[in-house]
C-alpha cells in the first residue's frame, strides 16, 4: 500500500483520489495558519541576527542537508559565523519539565539527543547547533550559548511560521511537486504555489541524466540546480579516510583485479535512498546489493548481519548512528553539493547584509 501511494503521489490514481478530501483539510489548516500570522493574530519571533530557512514542500528527502552544508561553507568563506537550528527529528523527546530548554552543542554530538541530521551537520561543519520543536527557542538558546554566531540557518522549518526569517529556500528534486496535491493525497506539505513566494528554489538533479535546465537568476524566486558528487570514504569504526578509487585499486595503487574483488553493499536510511545508490553508480561504484531503510532509521540493532559483503557503504547521515555497531565493513560516503550558479553565495551575502536587527 505504501509503494502504491508513493507511485500515485507522482502520477495520481484511485487511492490518491480517495484521499483527496483529507488533503482539503490539510489545505484548510495550512491556509488558516498563514492567515493568523498575516493578520497579526499570531506573531513570529524575530531574532537579532539574520535567519535563513532551508526547507522543502515534498515530504521526505530532497537533498536539503548537503545544500545546507554548502551554504554553511559559503557563508564562512564570506566572513560569517553561522549556527544551525533544527527540530531535532528522531531525537529523544524533550521532558515536560524541561520543555523550554533547547539542547545546544558543537562538534561530535549524540544523535540520540540531537537527531541524526543535526549531529551530522555539527560534525561535518563544526558549527554550533541547537534543537527544539519550537525553533524560536532554539535560536534564542543558540545566540545565548554561542554569542559569536551572526547568522542562523534553520534545517527545515519552512512551515514553522513562529520564527521570522530573512531568506527562504526550497530544495526540491526531479520529482518536482508530484501530482500537485497536499498530504495525504499527494506529497506536498503546502500548495505548489508556495514556490512563488520564497526567495530561492534549488532543484537537486542528482540521480537524473537530465541536463541542467536554463534558469533566470535575476528574478525571484532565484533558481539554481544542484548535483551531489561523492568525494571520499570514511570508515565509521576508526575514521580512516580513503579515496573512492580504493574500492577498485589497492593502497599502493595496484590493480585490484589481481586481488580478490571486493563485494560492495550499500544501505541508506534517508528519505530517498535510490538517490544515494544513483550517486554511487555515477561515481563508478556498482554495489552487488542495496538496502533501502526507513528514513531516520535508528540502528538500534544492525540491519547488516545478513549482508555477505566486504564493504558496506552508507550515507553520512546513517554513519552518525552506526558507531556502536562496531562493524569495520561500514564506510560513510562523503558527498558535496555542486551548484549551477557560482554567484549564489555572493548574492546571499549581499542579501543578509540588508538584514534589519530585531
Amino acid at each position: 500500500m505504501k509503494a502504491l501511494l508513493q507511485r500515485q503521489w507522482q502520477t495520481g490514481g484511485w487511492l490518491s483520489a480517495l484521499l483527496t478530501p483529507l488533503s482539503w483539510l490539510t489545505g484548510a489548516v495550512v491556509a488558516g495558519k498563514r492567515t493568523a500570522y498575516r493578520r497579526g493574530w499570531k506573531h513570529a519571533a524575530r531574532i537579532d541576527v539574520p535567519v535563513i530557512v532551508i526547507g522543502n514542500l515534498y515530504v521526505g528527502g530532497t537533498g536539503k542537508t548537503p545544500f545546507l552544508l554548502a551554504t554553511l561553507e559559503g557563508l564562512r568563506a564570506r566572513g560569517w559565523t553561522p549556527g544551525v537550528i533544527s527540530r531535532g527529528y528522531g531525537a529523544r523527546p524533550f521532558d515536560k519539565d524541561t520543555s523550554d530548554t533547547p539542547r545546544t552543542g558543537q562538534g561530535v554530538l549524540d544523535a540520540a539527543l540531537f537527531g541524526d541530521e543535526p549531529a551530522l551537520i555539527a560534525c561535518e561543519a563544526d558549527v554550533p547547533v541547537a534543537v527544539h520543536p519550537r525553533r524560536a527557542l532554539a535560536a534564542q538558546a543558540l545566540r545565548r550559548d554561542f554569542p559569536s554566531v551572526d547568522v542562523i540557518v534553520s534545517d527545515d522549518g519552512l512551515q514553522h511560521l513562529a520564527l521570522a526569517r530573512d531568506v527562504e529556500v526550497i530544495v526540491q528534486d526531479a520529482r518536482g511537486v508530484g501530482n500537485g496535491r497536499l498530504l495525504p493525497a499527494g506529497p506536498l506539505r503546502e500548495p505548489a504555489s508556495r514556490r512563488n513566494t520564497v526567495d530561492v528554489v534549488v532543484t537537486n538533479l542528482t540521480g537524473t541524466g537530465d541536463a541542467a535546465p536554463s534558469v533566470n537568476a535575476s528574478r525571484l524566486p532565484r533558481q539554481l540546480t544542484m548535483r551531489l558528487v561523492a568525494r571520499h570514504l570514511r570508515r565509521v569504526t576508526d575514521g580512516d579516510i580513503r579515496p573512492l578509487t580504493w574500492l577498485t585499486a589497492g593502497d599502493a595503487g595496484e590493480d585490484r583485479d589481481a586481488l580478490a574483488p571486493l563485494r560492495i553493499g550499500a544501505a541508506a536510511g534517508i528519505g530517498h535512498p535510490d538517490r544515494f545508490f544513483a550517486t554511487l553508480r555515477q561515481a563508478g561504484i556498482d554495489p552487488v546489493i542495496t538496502r533501502a531503510l526507513p528514513d531516520h532509521f535508528d540502528y538500534a540493532t544492525s540491519p547488516f548481519s545478513d549482508m555477505a559483503v566486504d564493504v558496506l557503504l552508507v550515507t553520512d547521515k546513517d554513519a552518525v548512528k552506526c558507531g556502536h555497531l562496531n562493524d569495520p565493513r561500514i564506510w560513510a560516503v562523503a558527498v558535496s553539493a555542486h551548484l549551477s550558479d557560482p554567484t549564489f553565495f555572493d548574492w546571499l551575502d549581499t542579501r543578509l547584509h540588508g538584514h534589519t536587527p530585531a
